[in-house]
């Protein structure tokens, strides 16, 4: 009974709504429903608005902003988020530098959490890396994974 009660929750119900209106082309009307839900701390919601301001959809293109909704999301264990962290991190867009122990960090969390396609992009990213850099990041991995996995 409870789980259908947050079903009709504007944190939950205006994620499919705000989905909706994306593959609409209604990016305001899609961002009218997600900032609700990303308030209300709905991790779909959240990665969604990074979406949106990493590909300028319906707002201007703003990797810090993108790379701070990702973040949120990712927090909260979101693998797609994760992934695009990790990918943020890898070339450097959206914070200061390029940190590849970082994006090895989130690329190894979001395959944890079940992404596909983040195993390759960690195939891919320790090309780029020393052991040194590798051995950091396994460390941040096993702090982060046992916080944000804790079953897994």
């Amino acid at each position: 009974m409870f789980a259908l009660c947050l079903l009709g929750s504007p944190a939950f119900g205006g994620v499919e709504e705000g989905r909706d209106f994306m593959e609409a082309g209604d990016f305001t009307a899609a961002m009218t429903e997600f900032l609700p839900a990303a308030r209300s701390g709905n991790a779909d919601a959240e990665e969604l608005i990074g979406v949106m301001y990493a590909m300028g959809l319906g707002v201007p293109r703003d990797d810090r902003r993108a790379f701070e909704w990702y973040l949120r999301a990712s927090l909260k264990g979101h693998p797609g988020a994760q992934s695009g962290i990790g990918w943020y991190y890898e070339v450097g867009r959206g914070i200061e530098a390029v940190d590849l122990v970082r994006a090895y960090m989130w690329y190894t969390l979001s395959a944890a959490g079940g992404d596909p396609d983040a195993a390759i992009s960690l195939e891919e990213v320790v090309k780029k890396m020393t052991q040194e850099q590798i051995k950091e990041a396994h460390i941040l991995v096993s702090d982060y994974k046992g916080w944000m996995y804790p079953f897994r």
